[in-house]
């Protein structure tokens, strides 16, 4: 609707994890290191971990065009409310490994067979698990066990887990300490800086084929950074939004006014400041203190004024006696 107005060939703001429109943050580019250099190394275990909405999916999906231009098998298994059964089945079949039978212990052997086959040929395998924080405790110790498909030397399958924080939350549990023990490396996706976000717009607004710097004004820049708060996601729907409205309104340049009515209207708007907390009472002293310092008080008052008495009572009877006087008669 709007592409043509502004000079685009496509829409630069799509919420689809596209890896095309990868920014490469020196966070990604270290979390993408990490993934690579863990897989060509054979490590086992692999840990992503980031916010809700910080490119993990996107990552992953570069991950995959990599991996199939290396030729690499893999497996991603983008939803994990499975079974045990259901797993492995999905496993199996994106692997492509020929399996008629649903029994575990059989795709167990099948997978073995295959893998073995794939090392004695220098080849790889690896099985990437999105959304992992919703995984079983049960499941991520049946994925923990894959691991022990392996020679003397070397893994034979490569397991790359990603997942929100809670992921990390929950493999901090007893019970899977043992595979926590297991995860050789970890990467981990963050929100973008304010000088992020100027990049990660005009990187998306140059591959959509537009004016990369003549669309959002610096203000409005600064705007969707102050309102998306760095999360990737919600900056694509503020940009997308200031878009539209600025085409209905047939303006070329995005401001920040544009940005803050989308905000306001999308409800990603930035939260006010909390307000100040009101100050403390100053609390009253208990009754019952006052009642124990009034009764002290008495009680050091009666023992001066008893100390006061002995020592007139003291001082009157060492005084000397005047002498007595004969009565005249």
């Amino acid at each position: 609707m709007y592409k043509n107005f502004f000079g685009l060939k496509e829409n630069p703001f799509n919420v689809n994890p596209d890896p095309k429109f990868l920014y490469l943050t020196p966070h990604i580019q270290e979390a993408l290191a990490c993934l690579t250099y863990g897989i060509q190394t054979r490590k086992g275990f692999i840990l992503l971990t980031g916010e809700v909405g910080t490119g993990k999916t996107t990552i992953l999906n570069k991950l995959l065009d990599w991996l199939h231009q290396e030729q690499v098998a893999t497996a991603f298994v983008f939803n994990p409310r499975l079974s045990v059964t259901q797993f492995f089945d999905f496993m199996m079949t994106d692997f492509g490994i020929p399996c008629d039978t649903r029994i575990k212990s059989q795709m167990l052997l099948a997978l073995n067979q295959w893998l073995l086959e794939r090392y004695k040929a220098g080849e790889r395998a690896v099985l990437i698990v999105d959304e992992a924080q919703n995984l079983s405790p049960e499941m991520l110790e049946e994925i923990r066990l894959l691991t022990n498909l392996e020679t003397s030397t070397e893994k034979l399958l490569q397991i790359v887990l990603c997942g929100q924080p809670e992921l990390q939350q929950k493999l901090t549990q007893p019970d899977l300490r043992q595979l926590r023990q297991r995860i050789t490396l970890r990467a981990r996706t963050r929100p973008l800086t304010l000088e992020d976000t100027r990049g990660y717009i005009t990187g998306r607004l140059r591959i959509a084929g537009g004016n990369a710097e003549g669309i959002f004004s610096t203000e409005a820049v600064e705007a969707l950074y102050r309102h998306a708060c760095g999360i990737p996601r919600i900056t694509n729907l503020l940009a997308e939004h200031s878009l539209i409205n600025a085409f209905v309104e047939q303006q070329k340049l995005i401001t920040a006014e544009i940005v803050n009515t989308v905000a306001q209207e999308t409800e990603f708007c930035e939260p006010p400041p909390a307000p100040a907390p009101p100050a403390a009472p100053v609390a009253a002293p208990p009754q019952a203190s006052l009642a124990n310092g009034r009764d002290a008080l008495v009680d050091s008052l009666l023992q001066a004024l008893q100390v006061l008495t002995e020592r007139n009572r003291a001082a009157a009877q060492a005084a000397p006696r005047p002498p007595a006087v004969d009565s005249v008669e």
